[in-house]
């Protein structure tokens, strides 16, 4: 069964289109890795999937009905989370406000403070101190563990490595593919693709707005990706 179905999806800034046709199709419980070079389209592509940019109703389709276009808030009500490109932790609450401001809106489910504590012990350590005193690898845990306390269906991560130093990425990939394993279906947006496609299923490569290639990782070759992502 498909959680998330992508058709024909169109994205502007005004009048500047971003993305052009995009169609994808994520399976429930799918890891999906969606690579490119800046510019290319890939943040553009969350915002428009997690309700942060007008698109036409039929563009997006999550669980069997139709969402495109639907505000965020109501998009969270559904499941649908996203971890957006640079942690935007708010500087005047702790770490656990910035948590519980995650599950505003109520969404029952597994993920509570105790979880995401034990999944990020550091976040425990320092609950009582401004989100904003923490390091880079530190507030994107605080960001994936706000994203998690909304209890998703759906967790859009956009960026995860941006900025960090290559022993802290690693150690969130290692993370997060234990909260893959869980079953949460995932998109993550990256531009290293090292540890991305470790966790992936199938990838999508953006280039210029539109799919430039997709595919499992362990069938695609250096080369393929390399000219897809470059348009060489």
């Amino acid at each position: 069964m498909s959680r998330l179905v992508v058709r024909q999806l169109d994205a502007f800034y005004g009048d500047f289109q971003a993305l052009f046709g995009i169609s994808l199709e994520v399976a429930e419980g799918e890891t999906v890795a969606i690579i490119g070079a800046n510019g290319s389209g890939k943040s553009t592509f969350l915002k428009a999937v997690a309700g942060a940019l007008p698109v036409a109703r039929t563009a997006v389709e999550l669980d069997g009905v139709a969402v495109g276009g639907r505000p965020a808030h109501e998009l969270v009500d559904r499941g649908v989370t996203l971890v957006p490109e640079g942690r935007r932790i708010f500087p005047s609450l702790t770490v656990e406000e910035n948590l519980r401001v995650g599950a505003y809106r109520g969404r029952s489910g597994r993920w509570t403070l105790d979880r995401v504590y034990t999944l990020f012990p550091r976040l425990a350590e320092r609950k009582r101190q401004p989100g904003t005193n923490l390091s880079g690898g530190e507030q994107q845990m605080l960001a994936i563990g706000r994203g998690l306390m909304a209890n998703p269906q759906l967790l859009l991560i956009d960026e995860i490595s941006l900025g960090l130093a290559p022993v802290v990425i690693k150690q969130l990939y290692d993370v997060l593919a234990t909260v893959t394993a869980e079953g949460i279906t995932t998109v993550l947006v990256e531009q290293d693709m090292s540890q991305v496609l470790r966790i992936a299923r199938r990838v999508f490569c953006f280039r210029q707005g539109i799919v430039s290639l997709s595919g499992r990782p362990g069938e695609l070759s250096r080369g393929e990706i390399a000219a897809a992502y470059f348009g060489t």
